[in-house]
């Protein structure tokens, strides 16, 4: 019995000890230079101003981004487990408080989403399939000037 206390104590001292070598570094800077910032909150896009859900990641191949003088356009094609009524609750609410204008929408296993901001365009793709769920936001400029009773 005495040598089950021994063994459990030392197998604590050996994780305590290996958590406390993991977590150190070797050039003598604090820990607390190198933890990463939390994964909280929606992350920033190459277009600034549409932030993107953690929980989807970049599908490189079928990305794509182009930024001339001061704009940028084209798509960002993302991939996740996430339901696809979230997203369209997520892009609802994060495009507003980004001041995006909500123009349209279509809503089902593939919803599409259309907003308008200044002189830009963007439209925001949800495909749910088997096994993840896709998005792709497109965002392109206007042609022309857009009637402000259209969007109102």
């Amino acid at each position: 019995m005495a040598w089950r206390g021994w063994g459990v104590a030392l197998v604590l001292l050996m994780v305590v000890s290996g958590c406390t070598t993991m977590s150190g570094n070797d050039n003598g800077q604090s820990s607390e230079s190198v933890q990463p910032a939390p994964d909280k909150g929606p992350l920033p896009s190459d277009f600034g101003d549409i932030r993107l859900p953690r929980s989807l990641k970049p599908v490189k191949d079928q990305t794509f981004f182009m930024q001339t003088g001061g704009f940028a356009a084209g798509v960002i094609s993302l991939r996740g487990r996430v339901d696809s009524h979230s997203l369209v609750t997520f892009f609802e609410s994060q495009m507003q408080s980004d001041n995006w204008r909500i123009v349209g929408f279509f809503k089902s296993s593939r919803s599409l989403m259309m907003f308008y901001k200044e002189n830009r365009w963007c439209v925001i793709n949800i495909t749910e399939k088997d096994f993840f769920t896709y998005v792709e936001v497109w965002v392109a400029p206007t042609l022309h000037p857009v009637e402000t009773n259209l969007i109102n």
